[in-house]
C-alpha cells in the first residue's frame, strides 16, 4: 500500500467491463454518455456530485470529491461486457425500457458499438434465464481462461491502460461456502473438475483478479465471499468489494433503522414486499434465486439494531421479505413496507412506506462510483476487501473476524474518512478542540 497522499495518476483510458449487459449496465453506460455530452446530470453519484469536508468547520473547506481525489475522468471511460443475449447495448437498453427515447437517441452511437462477448453461463445457477450467446469449454477452468482472453482482447482493442469489472448479471441460486472454496489451489482444481460449487460469477471474478482487474459484485451471489478468491486478490494486489447493490427498499431500511436505534424506539415487526417486472424480477421468480436475494435483504436489520445488545427493544422482531414478479411494472419496481414500532411505556405505533422507485436509475450511479473508487484504490496500492465501499451494498463484505457495518451513516463516515486518509488529511471525529485544555 502506498503512503497517504501517494496515489498513481489516472493516466489514459479506464476500461469498464460488466458481466451482464441488461438494464443496469446499459442505463449506466448511456447515463455516462449523456453526462459527458452535457445533456444530463449525474444525480445519485457521490463521486460526481458529493462534497467532502476537510479540517475544522471554521475552515470552510468542502471541495467536490472528484476535485479532492484523483479520480478517472468520465471522458476516459470505455465500456465492454458479456451477456447471454447477442443484442448490442442499444438494443438491450431499448428492450429494458428504462430510458426515454430522447435519451436513448442521444446515446445511440455509443451503445450501438458495444456488442457483448459470449457469456460463461449455466442455467443450473439461474433457472429463469435462457440465452444462446454462451461460451463452450471442456470445463469451468477453460471457461475462466476464455474470459481472461476476452479481457486481454478488450484491453488491446480499446487501448485502455487500466480496467475494472463490475458484476451486473443476474442473481444465482443460493449457495454456501464449500470446502473447495477454502484455498486457491482447491478452487482451481474444482474448476477443472466442473464442481457444482463453482458458479459462473466466480469464473468472472477469478479471471478478473488473475488479470489484475479490480472486481465488484453487484448481485447477492456468493462469488468473492470465499477464501480462495480473497487469497487471489491479496496475491495479485487487487481490490474487490461487494455484494448486492443497495438501491430501493434496503436503502430505506439502512436510513430508517439507525434512526429508530438512535432514539431507542422499539421494533416489533417489519414486513416488506416488492413488485418488479424486469429481467431481475423474472430471475427472482425462481425460489432458489429468491433465497439468495432474501438472505441479502434480511441481514440488514439484525446487524444495525443489534438485538443481542438491546433485547427489550429488538429481541423479538418479525422480519418478512417478499419479492413478486409482475411484468407490467417493468423496471419501475415498488417496495412497500409496514413497520410496527413501539415507544414510551411500550405504546405501539406504525409507519407505512411505499417507495415507487426505478431500479436501474438507482443502480447506475452506484456502478459509476464503484468503478471510479476501485480504480482509485488500485492506484493507491490497496488490495483485498475494500470495506470502506460498504456504503453501496446490501450485504457488505468485511474481514472474516469482523461483522459487516450496515448503518448508512457510519458507512458514509468510513468512506469519507478513507478518502481523507488517502490524501493525508485529518480524519473527522466530531471532537472539537474546545473539549481539551
Amino acid at each position: 500500500m502506498r503512503k497517504p497522499g501517494s496515489i498513481a495518476p489516472a493516466k489514459g483510458k479506464l476500461g469498464v467491463l460488466t458481466p451482464g449487459m441488461g438494464a443496469v449496465s446499459t442505463t449506466f453506460m448511456a447515463g455516462v454518455e449523456l453526462v459527458r455530452r452535457g445533456v444530463a446530470q449525474p444525480v445519485g453519484s457521490l463521486t460526481q456530485m458529493g462534497t467532502i469536508r476537510l479540517g475544522k468547520r471554521t475552515g470552510a473547506r468542502s471541495p467536490l470529491i472528484k476535485d479532492f481525489v484523483p479520480l478517472a475522468s468520465l471522458d476516459n471511460l470505455v465500456f465492454g461486457g458479456w451477456d447471454v443475449f447477442p443484442d448490442n447495448a442499444y438494443e438491450a437498453a431499448s428492450k429494458a425500457g428504462v430510458l426515454e427515447p430522447h435519451h436513448l437517441a442521444r446515446a445511440k452511437r455509443l451503445l450501438s458499438n458495444i456488442r457483448p462477448m459470449k457469456a460463461a453461463f449455466d442455467p443450473y445457477y439461474v433457472k429463469k434465464l435462457h440465452g444462446a450467446h454462451v461460451k463452450k469449454g471442456r470445463n469451468k477452468f477453460a471457461l475462466a481462461e476464455q474470459i481472461r482472453e476476452d479481457i486481454l482482447a478488450f484491453q488491446k482493442n480499446s487501448g485502455v491502460s487500466r480496467t475494472v469489472m463490475v458484476w451486473c448479471g443476474s442473481t444465482e441460486i443460493y449457495m454456501k461456502q464449500h470446502p473447495v472454496h477454502a484455498s486457491l489451489a482447491k478452487f482451481e482444481r474444482a474448476m477443472k473438475e466442473n464442481h457444482a460449487a463453482i458458479a459462473p460469477s466466480m469464473l468472472y471474478a477469478y479471471a478478473a483478479l488473475q488479470s489484475g482487474v479490480p472486481f465488484a459484485n453487484g448481485a447477492p451471489n456468493l462469488t468473492v465471499d470465499i477464501p480462495a478468491l480473497q487469497e487471489l486478490a491479496q496475491e495479485k494486489h487487487v481490490p474487490l468489494c461487494g455484494k448486492d447493490f443497495k438501491t430501493g427498499q434496503t436503502l430505506m431500511k439502512t436510513i430508517l433503522a439507525p434512526g429508530f436505534k438512535a432514539r431507542m424506539l422499539g421494533l416489533n415487526g417489519w414486513f416488506s414486499t416488492n413488485i418488479l417486472g424486469n429481467r431481475d424480477g423474472e430471475v427472482l421468480d425462481d425460489p432458489e434465486s429468491f433465497k439468495t436475494k432474501e438472505e441479502s435483504k434480511l441481514g440488514v436489520l439484525e446487524y444495525i439494531l443489534q438485538p443481542h445488545l438491546y433485547p427489550q427493544l429488538y429481541g423479538k422482531i418479525h422480519h418478512k421479505v417478499r419479492i413478486n414478479y409482475y411484468p407490467p411494472r417493468g423496471d419501475n419496481k415498488e417496495g412497500w413496507d409496514n413497520i410496527d414500532i413501539f415507544g414510551w411505556l411500550g405504546y405501539p405505533m406504525q409507519i407505512k412506506l411505499d417507495f415507487l422507485c426505478r431500479d436501474s436509475i438507482l443502480a447506475a450511479p452506484i456502478v459509476l462510483d464503484l468503478v471510479l473508487f476501485l480504480d482509485l484504490a488500485k492506484r493507491a496500492g490497496m488490495r483485498g476487501i475494500q470495506e470502506w465501499l460498504s456504503f453501496y451494498f446490501k450485504s457488505p463484505m468485511c474481514a472474516p473476524q469482523l461483522y459487516p457495518e450496515h448503518d448508512l451513516f457510519i458507512q458514509m463516515m468510513k468512506l469519507k474518512n478513507t478518502l481523507r486518509w488517502m490524501m493525508g488529511e485529518d480524519l473527522i471525529t466530531h471532537l472539537g478542540t474546545e473539549y481539551y485544555d
